[in-house]
């Protein structure tokens, strides 16, 4: 299988649904596949529903929870870093044949990590391995090295009726 990087961003609703869709339709067709989570910790219902994928997705967690705007805390920088670290071992294993780095585009546009490291992740990238880099913001130079760019665009939502997230829904 050739591999190549996609890139899900934008302010619409869908991006991580996207890329969950993604890794399960990855997974039936017997690919491995590790999702790697930015910013995010604690049991949210994808964690939940994907444990019963075990056998073909991983999912890993690199976000204190608690960071979401503002100036990052030491702690917040010190998880994304980890995930980083954790992303290239997952490149370099040779192991799996998509990664997800759900968020990533977000950590790179708070300060959690550079977006040079993005670069540097989709240039280490082996010919087999299928990248996607979620989240808002996706900066520039990232889209232009992916070979697909979705753009989720927010037309109507009932947040702005005040209506919070779903379990089940958005979490």
């Amino acid at each position: 299988m050739h591999g190549f990087v996609q890139i899900y961003t934008g302010d619409g609703k869908g991006k991580t649904t996207a890329a969950l869709g993604l890794a399960i339709r990855a997974a039936g067709a017997g690919l491995r596949v590790f999702i790697l989570q930015f910013i995010k910790k604690g049991p949210y219902s994808e964690i939940k529903a994907l444990r019963r994928f075990s056998d073909r997705i991983a999912v890993e967690q690199f976000g204190t929870g608690r960071f979401i705007r503002g100036n990052p805390r030491p702690a917040d920088i010190a998880a994304a870093r980890r995930g980083l670290v954790r992303a290239r071992a997952v490149m370099a294993s040779g192991r799996w044949q998509v990664l997800i780095l759900e968020e990533a585009n977000v950590a790179a546009s708070l300060g959690l990590i550079g977006v040079q490291d993005l670069l540097d992740l989709i240039a280490a990238r082996p010919p087999d391995l299928e990248l996607v880099i979620t989240g808002r913001n996706a900066s520039e130079a990232v889209m232009e090295k992916a070979d697909l760019v979705t753009e989720m665009r927010a037309l109507k939502h009932y947040y702005t009726r005040g209506i919070r997230a779903r379990i089940g829904i958005e979490k």
